[in-house]
Formats: C-alpha cells, sequence, structure tokens
C-alpha cells in the first residue's frame, strides 16, 4: 500500500481494538504457561525466535495477497530482499535496538525493587513522544501532553504492588538498574519511532517491510537463544516443554506483531503506546477472574488500581479529541484582504 492512502477510522478502530484484545489475551496466557501451567517449563528465547518466523511467513502470505500471485511475490521479494541489502540493513537496527532493550530491562529488573521498575519504566510513553517530535516532526498540543503524561500515571497504579519485605539473595546495584532502564527506555522509544519514520518515508509495501526486518529479527533472536540457552537446548531440543497453550502464546504474539505494524502505519507510537496501557488493565482484570489475584486484599491497592484505570480511559479518550480546526482562520483573513483590495481598486 502506498504511504498515503487513506483509510477509514473505523479500520484503525478495529486495528487498535483487535491489538489491544490481542496484547491482554497473550498476557493472561503467557502467564498461565509460565506459573500455573503444570508442563515442564519452555524456552523463552526458542519461543520468541518461533514468533519471530511465524510472523515472517504470515507476512510472506499478506504479501501475496497483496501482489495477486507467486510469480509477482517472488518478484518482489527478490527486488526488495536479495537486492537490496541497504533496506535489509536499515531494518535491522530496530532489531537489534529492541533486542538491547530486553536485555536492559532484564539487568533493570536485576538491580531494582519491582515497583521501582514499573515507575521508571513506564517513561518510555514520554521518551517515545519526545522521539516523534525529534525524528518525524510531529507536533503535539499541551492536551496531548497532558494526557500522555496522564497516561503514565494511570498505568503506574495498575501495575503498582506495596513492596514486600523479603530478602534479596543477590546483591544489588541501583545505580546500574537505573541506567539500565534509562537505556531501555530510549530504545523503545527509539526503535518504536524508528520504525513508523521508514514505513511512512517510502511508498514501500508494509508487509515488505516486516518481511525485512523480521529477517534481521529471526537472526537476532537466533543468537539470543545460542547465548543465553544454547547448551540446554542442544540438550533437551529446540521444542523442549511446548504444549497447546504454549504454541497459543506464539501464535498471539506472531497476530499481536503484524497488527501492531499495522496500528504504527496508519496511527502512530503514542497509539500504540495506548492500547498497551488498556491491554494492562483488562490483562489485571483478566487475572483476577482466572487466577484470583488478589487487588482487593489492601484498600490502598485497591483504591491504587481503580484509580489508575480511571486515569488510563480519561487519558486515552482526551487524547483522541480531535484537533481544532484553524486552516479556515487564515483563509477568512486572506478572503478580507483580497476585497479590500478591489474595493480600493
Amino acid at each position: 500500500m502506498a504511504k498515503d492512502e487513506p483509510v477509514s477510522v473505523v479500520f484503525k478502530v478495529y486495528c487498535l481494538s483487535v491489538m489491544t484484545l490481542v496484547a491482554a489475551t497473550y498476557t493472561v496466557v503467557l502467564r498461565y504457561t509460565r506459573t500455573i501451567s503444570s508442563s515442564t517449563m519452555y524456552f523463552s528465547t526458542t519461543a520468541v525466535c518461533v514468533t519471530e518466523v511465524i510472523k515472517l511467513f504470515l507476512s510472506l502470505g499478506m504479501l501475496i495477497k497483496e501482489t495477486g500471485s507467486f510469480d509477482r511475490l517472488k518478484a518482489t521479494v527478490v527486488q526488495h530482499v536479495f537486492q537490496s541489502p541497504k533496506e535489509l540493513l536499515k531494518l535491522s537496527v530496530p532489531s537489534v535496538v529492541y533486542a538491547i532493550q530486553n536485555n536492559m530491562a532484564f539487568i533493570a529488573l536485576s538491580n531494582l525493587d519491582a515497583a521501582v521498575y514499573q515507575v521508571t519504566y513506564q517513561l518510555k510513553i514520554p521518551c517515545t513522544a519526545l522521539c516523534m517530535v525529534l525524528m518525524l516532526n510531529r507536533t503535539l498540543s499541551r492536551l496531548h501532553w497532558f494526557s500522555i503524561f496522564m497516561l503514565c500515571g494511570g498505568v503506574t497504579l495498575v501495575q503498582w504492588k506495596p513492596a514486600e519485605a523479603t530478602k534479596v539473595q543477590v546483591e544489588q546495584n541501583p545505580f546500574l538498574g537505573f541506567m539500565a532502564i534509562a537505556v531501555a527506555v530510549l530504545c523503545s522509544g527509539f526503535a518504536g519511532v524508528y520504525f513508523e519514520k521508514v514505513l511512512k518515508s517510502t511508498d514501500t509495501s508494509l508487509w515488505v517491510r516486516n518481511i525485512q526486518m523480521y529477517l534481521s529479527g529471526i537472526v537476532v533472536t537466533f543468537v539470543g537463544v545460542y547465548m543465553t540457552e544454547g547448551a540446554q537446548v542442544l540438550e533437551k531440543g529446540f521444542f523442549y516443554g511446548y504444549t497447546p497453550w504454549v504454541c497459543f502464546v506464539v501464535f498471539l504474539a506472531s497476530v499481536g506483531g503484524l497488527y501492531t505494524s499495522v496500528v504504527v502505519k496508519y496511527t502512530d507510537n503514542i497509539m500504540k503506546g495506548f492500547s498497551a496501557a488498556a491491554a494492562i488493565v483488562l490483562s489485571t482484570v483478566a487475572s483476577v477472574v482466572l487466577f484470583g489475584l488478589q487487588i482487593s486484599e489492601s484498600l490502598g491497592v485497591a483504591v491504587s488500581f481503580a484509580s489508575g484505570a480511571m486515569l488510563v480511559c480519561v487519558s486515552i479518550y482526551l487524547y483522541g479529541l480531535p484537533k481544532q480546526d484553524t486552516t479556515k482562520l487564515p483563509r477568512t483573513d486572506t478572503d478580507k484582504e483580497a476585497k479590500q483590495k478591489l474595493i480600493t481598486v
């Protein structure tokens, strides 16, 4: 699709809604496979790698539908992949940056309390907005900025839990933790906006761009498997511990990734952030119903969750308010000046 191809508001709402529901379901099912399920624990790194492979094949399927034939698909892939190493290198940037972000998040969680991590990591939302202003020359109104910071506060309150009085088994380095989370926040904002800029700066098909990024993503995640769990994977097998529920997690992650790219293409990264915040609220409510998560065990936690959920909803509404149309004001002034010139003549 061309970069200027118009899409309806209904289509945008549909994509945002599906992405939100998929993200919420993914969180709940992932929690089930990592905590509740009694089956043998699978390797998370292999699941991420398989997700990238599935997203690649799904994008190839969508590109077949877009081009209309296998021959055209082959010609398009040859032109934009095998004959365009610079484009592949360009799309490898967000893959590498996201890999750095994930590693920094792990370091941050290893050196900071969970509550501190949750609060500081929400800075990725205004960081994304700032990257959009700097990299895309986007202008945001005061109401937009207000709603963005309101969203940060709402997500923080939803995820907030009182500090637990537990002994830390490893020595923590708070300075290292804050430095790691600062890098993770910057990586999150930069990678998302960089991908949006690549998508919207050319007429190249969205699915071609996805294929270019997922090819590099497969390489990056495969290297991650080798570096973190290579010995165990060689010993027990790449698909060790996989169950139908694990396959469902991989499927949700794959579909969610495709819808995320569509949302970035036809809306922006800030709306993606708002969708992710709504997914957090939905997944938390689902955890209460399915897993017996005790939000109301203390009045403070219950009030915090309710206040946060309300702030998230209000911020989404405020950010979605239509901008005031001032395009007619200069035209009115111009018309008056033209009339005055005609009168003087």
